[in-house]
Formats: C-alpha cells, sequence, structure tokens
C-alpha cells in the first residue's frame, strides 16, 4: 500500500478537483522556471549563444557541446523539476508525509533482486507492446490527426537520437544520470510517490489509481506511438508500489529500465552490439512471451514474498 499520510483538506476526497488544478499548476511553474534558469546558465556554461540556444530548441542539434547543454535543461528542467513538484505538493500544500523511515525499512536486495528480474521481464514483452502501438492506424476521417502525431514522434525521435548519440564515456555517464537517474527518481517521485496515491483515495480504488497514474504518465511524454509501452511500464512500476509499500522498488526498476536502454545505445554506437532504438517494424514473440511470464512470475512472487514480510511484522 503507498504511504501518503495528510490530513489536509485540499487533499480530501471532496476537493478532488481543486487538488488536481494546484498539481497541474505547480507542476507547470516549477517545470518553466527551472527549465528558463537552466536556459539562463548555459550560455556561461557551455560558450553558447542565445542563438545558438533558440536553433536548439527549435532541432538544429549542430552546435558544440550542443548535447550536454541539452542534458542540462532535461536534468533540472525535469528530474529535478518533477522531484520539487512533488515535494512542494507533498510537503507544503497537503501537509503529507510519505514516512521515509518506514519505505527504506521496507527495501532489502533480495526484493531489489527480483524487481531488476521482473523488470527485465518487462522490457522484452514491452517490445511486442511498441511494435503493436506502432502499427496502429486511425481512421480516415482522423488522417490529420495521425500526420500530426506521425510528425511529432519524428521531432521527438531525433531529439532522443541527438541525446543518445553517445560517443565518450563521459557523455555516456551524463547519459545515466540525467535520463536514468534524475528522471527514475524525479518522475517516481511525482507519479507513483503523489499522483498515484491521490488517485487511489480519490477512486477508492488501487487499480483504479495505479492505470489512471500510468495513462498521465505516458501521455506528458507526448510520444503517441509509443503510448501504450509507457502506459504498461507505469503499470508495472506502481503495483510495484502498491505491493511494497516502499517507493524505493519503482525508482529502482525506473532507473534500471532507462539506464540499461542508455548503455543498449552506447554500446550499438561503438559497434559492440547491434541494437536499433528506431526499430520498430519487427519483434520477437517467443521472447516477448518469455518476458511476459519472468514479469507475471516476478509479480506473483514479489507480491508473496510482502505479503510474507508482512505477516511476520504483524
Amino acid at each position: 500500500m503507498e504511504i501518503y499520510e495528510t490530513e489536509s483538506e485540499i487533499a480530501k476526497r471532496k476537493s478532488w478537483l481543486l487538488s488536481l488544478v494546484v498539481i497541474v499548476l505547480v507542476t507547470l511553474g516549477v517545470l518553466v522556471v527551472l527549465q528558463g534558469a537552466a536556459l539562463a546558465i548555459i550560455p556561461s556554461l557551455f560558450n553558447i549563444t542565445l542563438e545558438d540556444i533558440v536553433g536548439l530548441m527549435s532541432g538544429d542539434y549542430d552546435v558544440p557541446n550542443g548535447r550536454m547543454a541539452m542534458f542540462l535543461v532535461q536534468g533540472i528542467g525535469s528530474g529535478i523539476g518533477f522531484w520539487l513538484a512533488a515535494w512542494i505538493i507533498s510537503q507544503r500544500i497537503d501537509k503529507a508525509n510519505l514516512r521515509w523511515d518506514i519505505q527504506f525499512s521496507r527495501f532489502n536486495l533480495k526484493g531489489g533482486a527480483v524487481v531488476i528480474v521482473l523488470t527485465v521481464g518487462a522490457m522484452l514483452f514491452n517490445a511486442f507492446l511498441v511494435y503493436f502501438n506502432n502499427q496502429l492506424v486511425l481512421p480516415e476521417f482522423m488522417s490529420g490527426t495521425e500526420t500530426w502525431m506521425k510528425e511529432m514522434e519524428q521531432q521527438l525521435m531525433e531529439l532522443t537520437k541527438f541525446l543518445t548519440d553517445f560517443q565518450t564515456i563521459p557523455e555516456l555517464l551524463m547519459g545515466i544520470l540525467v535520463i536514468g537517474v534524475l528522471a527514475g527518481i524525479g518522475e517516481e517521485m511525482f507519479f507513483r510517490g503523489v499522483i498515484q496515491p491521490k488517485m487511489h483515495y480519490y477512486t477508492g480504488s488501487a487499480h483504479l489509481g495505479i492505470w489512471i497514474t500510468a495513462i498521465v504518465f505516458s501521455a506528458i511524454h507526448v510520444q503517441f506511438y509509443g503510448f501504450l509501452p509507457r502506459v504498461f511500464l507505469g503499470a508495472v512500476f506502481g503495483y510495484l508500489y502498491v505491493y511494497s509499500g516502499s517507493l524505493v522498488y519503482p525508482i529502482l526498476a525506473h532507473i534500471f529500465n532507462n539506464s540499461f536502454t542508455v548503455i543498449m545505445v552506447y554500446l550499438a554506437n561503438q559497434g559492440i552490439i547491434d541494437f536499433d532504438l528506431e526499430s520498430t517494424d519487427q519483434v520477437s514473440y517467443p521472447v516477448a512471451f518469455f518476458g511476459l511470464l519472468v514479469l507475471l512470475a516476478g509479480i506473483f512472487y514479489f507480491k508473496k514474498m510482502n505479503v510474507t514480510r508482512d505477516a511476520e511484522l504483524d
């Protein structure tokens, strides 16, 4: 069960709409301010002109130190931004206590190992969802929307390719820090730490809380052809929190998922392995099925392990 202890009026069920409006406003405000601050210090840190910054923001990636500058914006504006928004909402608005003493006490290395294994299974099965999502075709009357979605997807893929075109170890480490660690901690603190327990409370259902949060988590990435895979991963992270009562597990899973992908991209760039980040036109069904079995077995064992732990504590 998630931990989100609060008696604040704005966090009560009757104030759910006001609470959600405040969350949106606070989060947008924090992200805008931090991204603006990151952009403001880029010129002095990386010797990049204002014109170059505008070019970077519009897709011109032929800028010296451009990748490191974009990592700064991503790291401060997104990873740290979501963490700060979660802190403001939980501590200053909802006056909530996440009881980190309990959350850390519920984490153990055995559980961490199980989470790593089931996350690998989720990643293998997710390849099928990526393939399936990419095959979806909208009705003819929505062809304009579909064209716009594909153009947006292409722009985001170009940005992703630029950010992950690691050529040196320092760039790889920066990628792991920003895409893996900061994003993993910040997004889990915000979505699983704050949004999910609130959705659970407002709907009265842990399952609804998990899936609504996973949908919102996927939607804010604005990657339409990666929507289903990200919803799926968000739900996996959500169940890890509900079954364990510790945010440490979904944070670990999120960091591992992102960091492993970053390392795979780097190894592909070095010609060590064959891995194509853009490949969505084929899938190995046996591998995907095996991944699903590993995930389900891992989730079942993880849940049973934590139920046993709770029984021992009682």
